[in-house]
This record gives C-alpha cells, structure tokens and sequence, in this order.
C-alpha cells in the first residue's frame, strides 16, 4: 500500500524589470564618479600615492633649484654693490675732475664766473668800460603798423651775411615788411618788430648777435621807391633809419690790462674760467674776481666712494660670512671668488707711495681713511679737508692718473662686472644648471602623471567591480526576500481553502 501527498502551489516568481536592470553587467556601466561603487575617495588616494611616489626626487629637484637661485641673487647683490663702486670711483680717476675749482666775483651785478678744466688758482681784478651789444635800427613814424610803405626789394645785411626779400601788394605795409623779415629762411640775424608810440608806428631791426662785426646794413630796389624809407648803408650815405644802438665789441681789463669780446660771455680771457659780463663799471671803479680750489666737491666725491666701499666690504661679509649666534651661513659662504676679490682689494688700498717728503700725501690713512674693526673703513672730514686744502696735488697723485687707487680699483672691479667677465661667467653656469633643473622637473612630472593615470584606471576599475558585486548582492537579497514571501502566503491560503489532497495506497 502506498501512499502520496500532492500539493498546490503558487507559481514560481518572475523577477520584475526593476530587478532585470540591476544585474551586475549593468551595474558597472552606472559607475560613472570614482569612489561611488567603493566608498573610497580615490582622487585623494591616487594624489597621496603619486606625491609619495615622487617625494624624494621632487625634493631634491626643489632643493637644487631653490640652491642655484640663492646663489643667483647672491652674486647679483654684489654685482650690485660693484657697480656703485665703480660709479663713485669716476670723479676720482681725472685729477681735473677731482681738482675742481671756484670762480667768485665780488660784485656779482658787474660779472658772474664758473670754471672748467684747466682753471688754476688766481685772483684778478676787473674793469668793464662797456658791454657788447647788437645793432639797432628805427624807422621814422608811420601814420600806423598797417600804413603801406612801397613794393620792390629790400637787401638787409648783417655782417658777412645778407638776404633779399621781396615786397609786393601782400606784405606792403609797415607790419607786413616787419612779418616777411622774420619768415625770412635765409634771415641773417634780424629780428623785425613795429612799435607804436604817440608819435606813430614805427619798423625796428634789432640784431640777434653782438659784437662790432654785425652792423646792419638795408637797400632797397625796384618797385615804387617806397622802400627808401627803409635804407640804411653809412658807407653809401644813406641813412633814413635811425642807429639807436651801435654794433659793439665788450671792453674790459683784467689786472689793468685791456681786452675785447664780441660777446659778453667770454671764455678765452682767463684759463679755465668763463665770464658773463652783466654791467659796466662805475668810472674808476672795479671788482675782484677770484678763483680758488674747490674742495668740497672733492670732499663729497671722496666720501661717496668711501661709502660705496664699505658697501663693497659690507656686502662679502654677509654673503661669505657666518653668524654663530644665529648659526646662520651667508649664501656664497666660504665663496673663493670673493674671497679673492676681497684679497686683491685690500691690496690695492693698503698702497703707499714711497719717496715722498714730509707732509706728502703717501696713503689712504693721510686722507683720514683708515680701517675699522668691523673690517669696513672710516673717514675723518677734518684730516680729508686739511689734505685737500695743503696739498691737492698730493691728493691728486694718490688717488688719480693710470697708477692712482681709483683706476686700479676700477681695473679690479671691472674684471668681474664687464660683460664676459667673471660674474658674468659665473652667472652663465648657474642660468644652465637653472635650466637643466627645470628639464628634470618636466621630464619627472610627465612620469608621475603616467603614474597617476595608471593608479586611477586600476582604482576605478576596483570600484567599477565593488559596485558590480553590490548591486548582485542586492539582486539575490531581493529574489530570496521575495520567493521566501511569496511560498509562505500561497502554502497559508491553500491550507485555508481546503485544497490539499492526501492519497493513501498500499
């Protein structure tokens, strides 16, 4: 005898177009933002893994490139420093431009004085009989400046020189002549003006130039006969313009003895010295013009190039030194090359020019310039003014010519500023290692983005396949959750509705 038990059941499942599309194959395609299947921020990851990578070499890199341009700037403050050296050190290479002297008039209404190279010690006195002055001519009164004078030619000389100008119906009139003189190209040094009194109007022709030789002379030629009004020419007997002022040569005597310039600027009469003459002395009278050395100029000179020295001196100790409070070494420290500059500086400072008497400017140290002992020099204004004053000359020698401190000191100085010298050259080496820094510094950052690259792909393919296998875990969770329910409430309502059948057989 047998027997069986059958069941009803419900139909199994079928999972919804919902849970079709989150199958693990469409999973990995909605993967779209790195981290989002992991939960990990793999931008911060791959950036921490790619600098870690690259630390060392990048370091180093930094280190050298921040290494070369501390070296760069350090030269170029001393670069710095030697060029206002060199700027100081001018004045003092020419014993002329050092040895500068003073003019002085004491009647400063009667002439004034200024002094150039070549001007010597002296005093002089002065007598101005006349100042130079340039011809002047005057017309007799026209009825106004627009009255018509007459047409044909007018030839206006002043000296050697002359112009002819052309009078027409255009330009007849007083002011017309007057304004075609002045336009004149070829003007030979006239200025032509109308001035206007109670009397009238009146054409006046002032030479530009003074001196005797540049006497005005006018003729007229053709036209109506008008221009006549206008002729002047001494030597011909015609005078119809008036000599207001004569064309004269300055008169004048230094230490009683006479002399003439054209001019009233004089520059040939005293060595070296030049005179504006402003006025005429009274009747017996003179004034004193002397001239003497100028030591201030001189004494500023020297003290911007001892400042300029110390800046020199100044700027090796900070660069080359070492602080041991601080335990702070300058840039260049232990620098051979200024070092050696520094050497060969002293050197030429430390000179002392032998076979000079008693009194004789021999060193630095006579112009009151000594060493200190924070390795810079000072000055003393008093010792510096005394030298100057006793013994320019003396000065001069130490100081100026091809075998003075200043031209050595520039020669010095030169060698390491000039272009192609050593700073420049030294220079040169650290702008290639700069150069060669910077071709490292690309060539290692296009490696560490082909590692980053590498790292993300690998990364987002870890995340891609994470989330693959969570939208799967979710898949089954829900299949299971939802054939679990379904045969739990089928079994419940079959057993209610009575259609479970049981068979026994034998």
């Amino acid at each position: 005898m047998s027997s069986a038990i059958s069941s009803t059941t419900a139909p199994s499942a079928t999972p919804s177009s919902t849970a079709s599309s989150n199958s693990p194959a469409s999973a990995a395609a909605l993967v779209t933002s790195q981290g989002i299947g992991s939960g990990l921020n793999i931008p911060a990851i791959v950036s921490a893994l790619t600098s870690s990578y690259g630390a060392a070499q990048t370091n180093q890199l930094n280190a050298q490139q921040t290494g070369l341009n501390t070296e760069m700037s350090a030269y170029g403050t001393f670069k710095s420093a030697l060029e206002t050296l060199q700027a100081a050190l001018t004045p003092l290479q020419s014993a002329g431009a050092l040895a500068g002297y003073t003019a002085t008039v004491a009647d400063k209404t009667i002439a004034s004085a200024t002094t150039s190279a070549g001007a010597a010690a002296g005093q002089y006195t002065l007598q101005v009989q006349n100042l130079a002055t340039p011809a002047i001519l005057t017309s007799s009164p026209f009825t106004s400046a627009n009255t018509v004078v007459g047409t044909g030619t007018l030839t206006i000389g002043v000296g050697s020189a002359s112009t002819s100008i052309s009078v027409g119906s255009t330009n007849d009139t007083l002011a017309g002549i007057a304004a075609a003189i002045n336009a004149a190209s070829n003007n030979p040094g006239i200025s032509a003006s109308v001035l206007t009194t109670t009397a009238g109007a009146r054409l006046v022709l002032t030479g530009t130039a003074t001196g005797a030789a540049n006497a005005i002379t006018v003729t007229q030629s053709g036209g109506d006969g008008g221009l006549a009004a206008l002729a002047y020419d001494p030597a011909a007997g015609t005078t119809s313009l008036t000599q207001t002022q004569a064309a004269q040569d300055a008169n004048f005597t230094l230490n009683g003895y006479p002399a003439t310039s054209s001019s009233n600027v004089v520059s040939g009469a005293i060595s070296g010295v030049s005179l504006t003459l402003l006025a005429q002395t009274a009747t017996g009278a003179s004034t004193t013009l002397s001239v003497a050395p100028d030591t201030s100029g001189a004494q500023t000179s020297i003290g911007t190039f001892v400042t300029a020295l110390n800046g020199v001196l100044t700027s090796i100790q900070s660069l080359t030194g070492y602080d041991p409070t601080t335990q702070t070494a300058g840039p260049l420290n232990g620098n051979a090359t200024l070092q050696s500059f520094q050497n060969q500086l002293q050197n030429i400072l430390g000179q002392v020019q032998t076979g000079a008497g008693s009194g004789a400017i021999q060193s630095l140290a006579n112009l009151g310039i000594t060493a200190n002992a924070q390795g810079t020099y000072d000055s003393n204004a008093s010792t510096l003014g005394n030298a100057l004053s006793g013994n320019l000359a003396g000065v001069e020698g130490l100081l100026s010519g091809s075998s003075g401190l200043a031209s050595r000191i520039n020669s010095l100085v030169s060698g390491f500023t000039q272009t192609g010298g050593l700073l420049d050259t030294i220079t040169q080496g650290l702008q290639t290692g700069l150069s060669n820094v910077a071709k490292q510094q690309a060539a290692l950052n296009a490696q560490l983005a082909t590692y980053s690259a590498t790292l993300t792909a690998q990364y987002n393919a870890m995340d891609a396949a994470v989330a693959a296998l969570k939208q799967t875990q979710t898949y089954l969770t829900a299949e299971f959750n939802q054939g679990s329910t379904q045969g739990s409430q089928q079994s419940s309502s079959s057993l209610s509705s009575g259609t479970t059948n049981t068979t026994f057989g034998g």
